[in-house]
């Protein structure tokens, strides 16, 4: 339901701010005995081509309307990124590679093993699949192997070092199954979906002597009309904050939790002082080379990984490719950020044996090898722009900052040398073309506003630093330890968890999507499980009416006047002026309109 339909007032048992790849999931879940409301800033993925056709995998990131699924952001690094706007979040936008964390990382983060296979499966009956692996990721498969990254796992979701063919959320018919389809498990008559709700700032309760308590979001429509959205009572009841590893942080900034000079100089009344809230910003480096190819390709996004002893992984992905067409895209990327890049030219000194440059304002048949370093270890931090929650935050990653993450990146790019000059991979090579050849070239695309240096040509290092791009995989922002607890409530507040992939130190596996679903699984099992009897919301019976909910409405109201009502000496004016309006908001319940269905699911028909 578009979120300009929403009353002005609702209540539920827990708000999840973000419909993405951890939230439809922890929404799913917990509609299964609790009244549950989503709320997403962006639309459906369902009846877009670019997202749900695999062919349409460039043409959705190249959208930069003011809707676009995949918003554009570029780091202080100089590099192009995306953040995810449409329900499913990034599992909507990315090339679909579907592998678990390690059984070391599940260890290292303290989940249990049992549960956690359990949620996997859960998620992977509904958006898993095994690709069929054709001629351009068969040979990069061989090549892997022959070059020595074993052994040879076939087919598997578990993260195996060697090389192995991984799941894919692109069904055999190239349709992608995105993380909305999780919310097929939810029951219809306990979950709320909200499209295009841009969560403003999350609500707290203060005085008393206690912890501040979240007890409800104020979220804006399409049109610009504010909404409010409140916890019923119980102490079981929570906002779960799952806008991704750029929202996540930003949303406890714009409520009141971060670093306190950072957020009174965009006079945002400082909640809880919070230091570390936006810091440990990752996004693990992808390096890659363009191979053009002799022989068709078929069209495919990741399917084959090689991981590597030395935490450098090895992907492929293939398919007519417009590289005329794909510079463009970047230089109007540059141009919308008010950036300036210089036109792309290949030198003839880089000329391709075999390969005619004329080719390339038409489709080229290629294929991309990538590497992506494993952690990484290099971090940065992440600011606030403006109090506007659409604006992207300031962003640093550091790539490379750490030498460690540096040498996996030079390992990585000869392992693809090695695979690109393999006897497997030959029908796919130009003759006489040298891996160092298609480097050079590399050299020359428009890839990022990072500048080109000489020594790229000639030294590994410079050429990671100088092509380094992302694999959209950016974490941190709201750490375990550091900004939340073990079981991701957020330190200094009641009512509150964090939980999606702000929360990471370091990524999970070689893609992160399945790993950040079980999460959502994971998490919302636990917390269904856990609690006194009389806290528990198992088997709580909630009607989907709204003219059920206006009946009760003169007691939730006082409910709601008791739970706001505190020492107003502890607020400052302007809370204090909210609370009065939240108030009146809460009594105008009583009149509302009977009929309206409040609980509404989305799915494709």
């Amino acid at each position: 339901m578009d979120a300009t339909s929403a009353p002005e007032v609702v209540f539920f048992d827990y708000i999840v701010i973000g419909g993405g790849t951890s939230g439809c999931a922890l929404a799913a879940t917990l509609s299964q005995s609790s009244n549950v409301l989503l709320l997403e800033r962006g639309g459906l993925p369902y009846g877009n081509p670019n997202i749900t056709n695999i062919t349409g995998f460039a043409n959705n990131l190249a959208d930069t309307s003011p809707s676009s699924p995949a918003q554009l952001f570029i780091s202080t690094d100089g590099v192009f990124n995306h953040r995810a706007r449409v329900l499913g979040g990034g599992s909507a936008i990315n090339a679909g590679f579907f592998s678990r964390a390690s059984d070391e990382y599940v260890k290292r983060m303290r989940w249990n093993q049992k549960v956690v296979n359990e949620s996997y499966e859960w998620v992977e009956k509904k958006v898993a699949f095994r690709p069929q692996i054709k001629q351009w990721q068969s040979a990069v498969r061989s090549g892997l192997v022959e070059v020595g990254v074993k052994p040879y796992n076939g087919f598997t979701y578990k993260h195996l070092d060697g090389t192995k063919v991984g799941g894919s959320i692109f069904d055999p018919k190239g349709h992608r199954h995105t993380a909305a389809d999780l919310l097929e498990y939810a029951n219809p008559t306990k979950i709320g979906v909200y499209l295009y709700a841009t969560v403003e700032q999350i609500l707290f309760k203060t005085g008393g002597g206690r912890k501040p308590r979240a007890y409800g979001v104020r979220f804006q429509d399409s049109e610009g009309n504010s909404h409010l959205a409140y916890l019923n009572q119980g102490s079981m009841n929570e906002v779960l904050l799952s806008a991704g590893a750029l929202g996540s942080p930003q949303m406890l900034m714009l409520s009141g939790i971060g670093p306190s000079k950072q957020l009174k100089a965009h006079g945002i009344y400082v909640l809880v002082d919070q230091p570390m809230v936006g810091m440990g910003m990752s996004d693990n480096p992808m390096n890659a080379v363009f191979v053009p190819s002799p022989n068709p390709v078929e069209v495919s996004l990741i399917q084959v990984v090689g991981i590597t002893g030395f935490k450098s992984y090895i992907e492929a992905a293939s398919g007519p490719l417009e590289l005329d067409r794909m510079c463009r895209m970047t230089h109007d990327f540059a141009r919308i950020t008010n950036k300036t890049m210089d036109p792309f030219k290949v030198p003839s000194a880089t000329a391709i044996p075999g390969f005619n440059p004329h080719l390339l304002h038409s489709p080229v048949q290629a294929g991309l090898i990538l590497e992506k370093v494993a952690g990484p270890y290099s971090t940065g931090f992440l600011a606030l722009k403006s109090k506007n929650p659409n604006e992207n935050p300031i962003v640093t990653f550091n790539y490379f900052k750490d030498p460690r993450d540096l040498q996996r990146c030079v390992q990585g790019m000869r392992t693809i040398a090695d695979v690109i000059e393999s006897r497997s991979f030959s029908s796919f090579r130009h003759p006489f073309t040298t891996a160092q050849t298609l480097m050079d070239t590399m050299l020359t695309f428009p890839l990022n506003l990072r500048p080109r240096h000489l020594s790229a040509s000639v030294s590994l290092e410079q050429f990671c630093i100088d092509t380094v791009m992302t694999i959209w995989h950016y974490h941190g922002g709201c750490q375990v330890g550091k900004v939340v607890d073990r079981d991701y409530r957020v330190f200094g507040v009641d009512g509150l968890r964090v939980i999606d992939g702000s929360t990471f130190v370091d990524s999970p596996g070689t893609n992160p999507q399945a790993t950040v679903m079980m999460l959502g699984r994971n998490l919302s099992v636990a917390n269904l499980n856990n609690g006194a009897p009389e806290d528990n919301l198992i088997g709580k019976i909630v009607d989907s009416q709204c003219s059920q909910l206006l009946g009760d409405a003169p007691k939730i109201a006082n409910v709601l006047d008791e739970q706001i009502s505190g020492d107003k000496g502890d607020q400052e004016p302007e809370r204090e002026n909210e609370l009065e309006e939240t108030r009146r908001a809460a009594s105008e319940t009583r009149t509302k309109a009977h009929g309206k269905r409040l609980f509404t699911m989305i799915l494709p028909k």
